[in-house]
């Protein structure tokens, strides 16, 4: 083993039902050491909890045992090995699916060996945990049972709930051989997994200046690898000829998904996202070096899912004039129609209107109503079919947009946080030996990182009124129900503006769904970014589903296109008129 050398690690999933064809793009390409693959949302868990409930035998993600076959023999000739979180509830069952189609295989892939890794499933603790009811009750295990398994020669490897880059950083530990204390090799390789954890989101996708790259460029963009070296030091590309883009941008949104503060814990170790540098490093390679470590938390997330009640929401159509007016009469005679009424009874009117449009669409509003309750019948057919039976009572040209339908549960994720000793943590190897990992030695009570609220500095120059966009990217995602949005600039200048005229005043003046919610605000001056944390705006949850974009993943060019006045010696030059 020396020093210099590096693994090349390939994410092809980023969530349950990601493209079907990405494992086989990758072993097109040049050969990768391990691919790796994450399938477990937040949603994902209450999705396979439900599955779990109608067979015990299921709670796994079906589509990687579909994926994988056909692959086989080719990951076993090249000797690349597969490390996937798509065990979800049940990875001893979907190892079992594994080995039986390792069996069918003619050819070299009945040679590979499987390992799976659990201990995560609090399930049957979820009472004391103070979460009675719990549909599922998983802890985020670090990556030392992945490591296990695969220095005990496993070639595939199926874990339960781990945490997402811990499917990336466990290969880096079986390779380097990395101890419990090497923070910062530990924390670059956290950080790689984080960036490649959502595939193609570190490729191109979901990028704030997409506009920047033809059409043709990111119609199919390839996903993300990851080359780790021994220091923890590594570098993002992706397969030569595939589409996409990788630049300092795509890396720094990425970076700023789902995070909180300057510290990112992990079970194994605490990413300082304040001590990394960026670096351009060719076409299609983005170097990152300088990440810092830190002890892990003394005591382990679990995430939780109940089943809440239930829920219906049907939408109908205004168009044209007096379109408050229609939305109040109608919801209205909605609420004076059910009897007895749902626990919560929402309204949501997006004004998707224009005056005077040239088309019947762009006239129109949509009004959604949305019911919860415990009781099935209350948000059922009886709530979609008195919507439904308002249709020629009430505003002028009514018109539902979806036949009633009968709803459904939702869930609610809460998470706790349990002492680390006290979550199992078993690597079961390719021979039958269970070995249990033990928890880190070395922790630490987190500090909790300041919010920290900017000062604004009075312009210098002149200024213009244009979107926020016009110089600065974002991207923003769910935390459970909270948000995040981080916004980043591209240069020093901008950075200087950003960092000092962000502040959280101006971010409740320009999204006023977060004006009455807590909104944390936090610099990272090495990212040349802001990252603001806006508790609560995404009520229960997911599963909840009531914003009209619940994931929040909109939540960062909403920010984008709201206009402020900015210094226009910082604005790209705009390209001159001909004649």
């Amino acid at each position: 083993m020396t020093e210099n050398r590096s693994i090349r690690i390939a994410n092809i999933s980023g969530f349950y039902g990601d493209r079907a064809a990405a494992l086989g793009e990758i072993l097109d390409g040049p050969r990768v050491d391990y691919i790796t693959g994450d399938y477990l949302a937040e949603l994902t868990m209450l999705i396979l909890g439900r599955d779990r409930l109608r067979d015990a035998d299921l709670g796994y993600a079906k589509t990687f045992l579909r994926h994988l076959t056909p692959h086989l023999n080719t990951l076993a000739d090249r000797g690349t090995k597969v490390v996937v979180n798509a065990g979800g509830l049940n990875p001893q069952g979907l190892a079992a699916a594994v080995q039986k189609e390792i069996e069918n295989t003619d050819g070299r892939g009945r040679n590979l060996r499987v390992g799976w890794v659990d201990g995560d499933d609090l399930l049957a603790r979820a009472g004391d945990l103070g979460v009675p009811n719990a549909v599922t009750a998983n802890a985020y295990l670090g990556a030392f049972g992945i490591a296990d398994c695969l220095t005990a020669g496993a070639d595939i490897v199926i874990t339960g709930r781990v945490t997402d880059a811990s499917v990336i950083l466990g290969p880096a530990i079986a390779e380097f051989g990395w101890q419990r204390t090497d923070f910062d090799a530990l924390a670059g390789a956290v950080a790689a997994g984080h960036i490649i954890e959502c595939g193609t989101q570190a490729t191109g996708g979901n990028y704030a200046f997409f506009d920047r790259h033809p059409i043709e460029k990111l119609l199919h963009p390839g996903f993300p690898i990851a080359e780790i070296a021994a220091d923890g030091s590594f570098v993002i590309t992706k397969q030569p000829g595939t589409g996409g883009v990788v630049e300092v941008g795509t890396v720094t949104a990425q970076l700023l998904y789902e995070v909180t503060g300057q510290r990112y814990a992990n079970p194994d170790v605490t990413l300082r996202l304040d001590s990394m540098s960026l670096a351009q490093d060719g076409d299609d390679r983005v170097a990152v070096t300088g990440v810092r470590g830190e002890a892990p938390p003394t005591s382990t997330k679990v995430a939780t899912t109940t089943l809440g009640g239930f829920r219906n929401e049907i939408a109908f159509l205004l168009t044209g004039l007096d379109i408050e007016r229609k939305a109040a009469l109608l919801e209205a005679q909605l609420r004076a129609a059910l009897d007895p009424a749902p626990s919560d009874l929402q309204f949501r009117l997006a004004r998707t209107d224009h005056p005077n449009a040239d088309t019947e669409a762009a006239a129109s509003a949509t009004l959604t109503a949305v019911a919860w309750d415990s009781d099935p019948n209350r948000v059922g057919r009886a709530f979609s079919s008195a919507a439904v039976e308002l249709a020629l009572a009430t505003y002028p040209g009514a018109s539902p947009m979806a036949p009633p339908g009968k709803g459904g549960p939702y869930g609610v994720y809460q998470a706790v946080y349990v002492p680390n000793a006290d979550v199992p943590h078993r690597a079961h190897r390719p021979d039958g030996t269970v070995v249990d990992i033990a928890p880190p030695t070395v922790t630490q009570e987190l500090p909790a990182d300041p919010s920290q609220p900017g000062t604004p500095t009075p312009a210098q120059g002149a200024t213009a009124s244009v979107p926020l966009g016009a110089l600065f990217g974002a991207r923003s995602g769910d935390k459970g129900g909270s948000a995040n949005i981080g916004v980043w600039a591209e240069t020093d200048e901008a950075y200087a503006w950003l960092r000092t005229n962000l502040t959280e005043a101006l971010l409740r003046e320009l999204l006023p769904e977060t004006a009455n919610l807590p909104v944390r605000r936090y610099e990272l001056p090495n990212l040349r970014a802001v990252n603001f944390v806006i508790e609560d705006l995404l009520g229960k949850g997911v599963a909840h589903g009531y914003r009209f974009d619940p994931q929040a993943k909109g939540l960062g060019e909403w920010l984008r296109a709201r206009t402020v006045d900015l210094p226009t010696a910082l604005l790209p030059a705009q390209p001159e008129e001909t004649a």
